[in-house]
């Protein structure tokens, strides 16, 4: 008697099946496209806007100037040294991300990431080549022919152009975004802006024309991370399964069993998700609650004269109570708990503190670090001379004058000791705009003073603006004889 062969274990790894979604039309299909038209319009278009900061300054409204260290955005500039003001940024969008998925879940991934921006104009970009969806699957089925090789090359170069376009984008944020045109179609750029082009271009061709969903799925890490995030009040995309079950079709002409559910199986909300799931089969790591789902449930609702909502947003916390047929609670309360009103505070804490510490900042800032070898010179007339670096900073877009004093540890002129600056004639020295000078600075005390005496005194620099606009000190050190 021969055995029956065994069964054959199920592959590893399976090929992807494509998702090509259906056109929808509602308000959330509608708030996609607002959304996508102000981040694509923000992202492509605010290199060009310019910014009048004087004649010495960059005219770029935002731009990342390693070369010379500096951030401008606007009217702010921003300093190697405040990089706190970017960490703080940071934070807050951390926070800002904590808050909308623990009010909305992945609200972020439906509307504004820029995986999934990219990705939904490269679907619209193949709906328009190619046709909606039944078109598309028709197309991949089809064997390659003349018909096929046009619409896949005028699709293929279509995401290229949008996918060079963002690669340029990006590059154009870190120079000037008119001189950077001419120097990369001149072919006088540096090569480092046409490799970054080419991989940022390459990436989002691939990822948003290719890879699509799979990103979000296995490379991204916040669907995991996310139900830390998330309890009962929660409002996510779900399907009210206690109003549609049990299924059943629907014939034209005749109206819903009374035992049937709302739902007519006819897989819509399938055939609009990007990421190729069905919504019906409960809460799925791979919703992303675009709520397109919604608005082709909707449609099929008003069409079929049932009440809308079958798919919506809902809270954990109101499935029981809509199962016994209470009301809802409002979804201003589940969004605004003690959960949500926490990192509000926080995310707004964090903001007002940026804001104040951007008000605060002094326009010059100084540094100065004492001469080790060696530690003090004695003049011919007995005078003690320390000998200090002085690193001056302008942050100001105009020149200034600063005026450097010294005094003891508790603020009080300092008798016999006078501060002088090397090439700038009585402590006054002038500073370009947006410019850090570089100088040698003099202490001197009197020969029998205390402080010439002192082995070491403490002592505090003042550097003043000549029109009282602002004043800075820092304290250092002063070696006299008796350190013999």
């Amino acid at each position: 008697m021969s055995m029956p062969d065994p069964v054959a274990p199920p592959p590893l790894y399976t090929s992807r099946e494509p998702v090509f979604p259906r056109h929808v039309r509602g308000r959330f299909r509608q708030l996609k496209w607002g959304l996508m038209a102000v981040m694509l319009g923000v992202y492509y278009l605010l290199p060009w806007i310019r910014w009048d900061r004087g004649p010495a300054l960059p005219d770029q409204a935002v731009l990342v100037d390693l070369a010379n260290r500096r951030f401008f955005f606007f009217m702010i500039e921003i300093w190697p040294h405040e990089f706190y003001f970017v960490a703080g940024l940071l934070i807050m969008a951390g926070l800002g991300l904590f808050l909308f998925t623990a009010a909305m879940g992945r609200v972020w991934c439906g509307y504004a990431c820029p995986q999934t921006v990219w990705t939904d104009l490269f679907m619209h970009v193949e709906r328009w080549v190619e046709g909606d969806r039944n078109a598309q699957i028709r197309l991949l089925r089809a064997p390659w022919g003349a018909e096929k090789i046009r619409k896949r090359a005028l699709k293929w170069a279509l995401w290229l152009v949008i996918a060079l376009g963002t690669g340029g984008a990006w590059v154009f944020y870190f120079a000037d975004a008119p001189t950077l045109m001419r120097d990369l179609v001149t072919g006088q750029a540096a090569l480092v802006a046409y490799l970054t082009m080419a991989f940022l271009t390459a990436t989002t061709f691939f990822f948003g024309g290719f890879a699509r969903e799979q990103i979000c799925i296995y490379a991204c890490p916040w669907p995991r991370i996310q139900a830390a995030m998330m309890d009962e009040d929660t409002l996510t995309i779900g399907y009210r399964d206690w109003r549609g079950e049990p299924r059943g079709k629907l014939k034209k002409g005749v109206k819903l069993d009374a035992a049937q559910g709302d739902c007519i199986d006819c897989n819509a909300c399938v055939a609009v998700c990007p990421m190729g799931i069905d919504i019906r089969n409960g809460q799925q790591m791979e919703c992303i609650t675009c709520g397109l789902c919604i608005d082709a449930c909707n449609e099929i609702m008003d069409k079929t004269d049932q009440p809308r909502g079958l798919i919506g947003y809902m809270a954990l916390r109101d499935e029981e109570r809509e199962k016994r047929g209470e009301a809802r609670v409002s979804p201003w309360r589940h969004i605004f708990r003690l959960r949500t009103i926490i990192y509000f505070l926080l995310w707004g804490g964090i903001g007002v503190g940026l804001v104040v510490a951007l008000l605060m900042r002094s326009p010059i800032e100084f540094n100065v670090t004492p001469s080790r070898s060696p530690l003090y010179v004695t003049q011919p007339d007995g005078t003690i001379r320390n000998i200090y670096t002085l690193r001056l900073r302008n942050k100001d877009h105009a020149p200034t004058a600063c005026v450097i004093s010294v005094a003891g540890p508790d603020g009080q002129p300092v008798e016999g000791l006078v501060a002088s600056v090397e090439g700038h004639a009585g402590g006054v020295v002038e500073v370009a705009p947006d410019a850090t000078l570089s100088a040698r600075l003099y202490l001197e005390a009197a020969r029998g003073t205390a402080l010439a005496q002192a082995k070491r005194s403490d002592v505090v620099l003042r550097v003043s603006q000549r029109d009282g606009a602002g004043s800075v000190t820092e304290q250092t050190v002063f070696n006299g004889a008796g350190q013999q």
